[in-house]
């Protein structure tokens, strides 16, 4: 195991001295964020010791990271984890101590297989932890709900964006958006859905399947005719999938995409012409996504979850010059591991610094409102879903000068998602 440091910080949260989304490669996966399949348990992980200085004299409270450090989701992974060091240096003004325990962190490798991820959430619990975070992939994080569930633990899953996480039970929250919140974002660009037909084209799995449900709820809701075409997780040849998009001819093709086939299809719909037929719109995934888009990257709408800029908030600033001061670069999901952070902060902080009672913990975290790398972020209450802004985005230029820019942010009220009967 590798011990890692999280570098102090100044008062103002600097420190001194990588469904989302569907990018062409990936980013096309509305949602950014995340999700794929899932799950497994890391055999092996990697300590990490969230104070550079002022360790504390009490017994340190243990936090769980189970994430994609690998597989097909490994670089929205690699966000969430700078991410969540930054954010525990910002929440703690870089002592990493809260009221005198120091907050330590394991992190776990479920490659974003659900096995391996419930595997490592069970270990780590038999280790004593009642606290666990991460889940890149929509599948780990259903899977590893109910195990948090089950044992009693706060679990606050990650860019994971199945809308199945909200509600899921009551130790179950997360740090990232969900799919409807995307939808949502999707539905701005289109004024009144009523007798407009919509074609989902989306992976075979709880990401895409997620989004098929997200936008029959939202759109088909608002008189919208909703189909689908789904891919199995495993295809490499687009192509057919793609000219069954096309020959749906649909007023609005909604595209959910995550992991490494990203970029065959976005060539896929170029080489079919879809572009020149009907209105695309997907999420705005990692910043090595936007030169893919190539040539139709100006005729897409796009929805984001975030970029680097995106939000020019005081929070945002923070979160930036500590990701940049340890060599790393603000991404889509760098958020996501930087909320974690703050709310893991908070919940301690309630409870003088012990993770022991996560009742507690969890009342913490209950309608919660707070200044957020995105702007004014609040834990709802009835179903811990994270209320947060979104951004209908432009991309303008090609290949390497493909830069985002923000057309409109719309409020955490504008895209919130319904509330979800909470179960467990």
């Amino acid at each position: 195991m590798r011990s890692t440091t999280v570098p102090t910080r100044t008062a103002s949260g600097a420190r001194p001295g990588e469904a989302l989304t569907g990018g062409p490669a990936r980013k096309l996966a509305a949602l950014a964020a995340c999700v794929l399949l899932a799950a497994g348990c890391a055999k092996a992980g990697t300590a990490g010791t969230a104070a550079a200085d002022g360790g504390g004299t009490k017994a340190p409270v243990k936090v769980g990271l189970v994430y994609s450090k690998t597989g097909p989701l490994a670089a929205y992974g690699k966000q969430y984890l700078d991410g969540f060091k930054a954010g525990l240096g910002y929440a703690t003004k870089g002592t990493g101590v809260v009221d005198g325990h120091k907050i330590e962190f394991e992190e776990q490798d479920d490659a974003g297989d659900p096995a391996k991820a419930v595997s490592a959430a069970k270990d780590l619990i038999g280790k004593g932890y009642k606290v666990l975070a991460g889940s890149t992939a929509s599948g780990v994080a259903l899977q590893v709900g109910p195990i948090a569930a089950q044992n009693k633990v706060l679990f606050i899953s990650g860019p994971a964006a199945a809308d199945k996480v909200t509600g899921l039970n009551k130790y179950t929250f997360r740090s990232g958006r969900q799919s409807y919140q995307d939808i949502r974002t999707a539905a701005s660009f289109i004024g009144d859905a009523k007798g407009k037909k919509v074609t989902v084209l989306a992976q075979d799995n709880a990401f895409g399947q997620a989004n098929v449900a997200a936008v029959k709820a939202v759109l088909g809701a608002q008189g919208a005719t909703v189909d689908q075409v789904l891919a199995p997780p495993s295809a490499t040849d687009l192509t057919p999938f793609a000219t069954q998009a096309k020959t749906a001819k649909p007023d609005l093709l909604f595209v959910a995409w995550a992991g490494d086939t990203a970029s065959a299809l976005w060539t896929a719909l170029n080489q079919q012409d879809v572009f020149t037929d009907t209105k695309v719109v997907t999420g705005l995934d990692v910043a090595a996504s936007y030169p893919l888009f190539g040539p139709a990257a100006e005729k897409i709408s796009f929805l984001n979850h975030y970029f680097d800029g995106a939000a020019g908030t005081p929070v945002e600033k923070a979160m930036t010059e500590a990701v940049t001061a340890a060599g790393g670069k603000p991404d889509i999901f760098t958020p996501d591991g930087f909320t974690a952070a703050q709310m893991i902060v908070h919940a301690v902080e309630a409870n003088h610094g012990s993770a022991d009672d996560t009742s507690a913990l969890v009342k913490a975290l209950e309608g919660w409102s707070f200044d957020g790398v995105k702007g004014a972020t609040t834990v709802r209450a009835e179903d811990h879903a994270l209320l947060q802004p979104m951004f209908q985005v432009r991309l303008t230029g090609t290949g390497a000068a493909a830069k985002p820019s923000v057309e409109k942010a719309l409020t955490a009220d504008e895209v919130a998602p319904p509330v979800s009967p909470m179960a467990g």
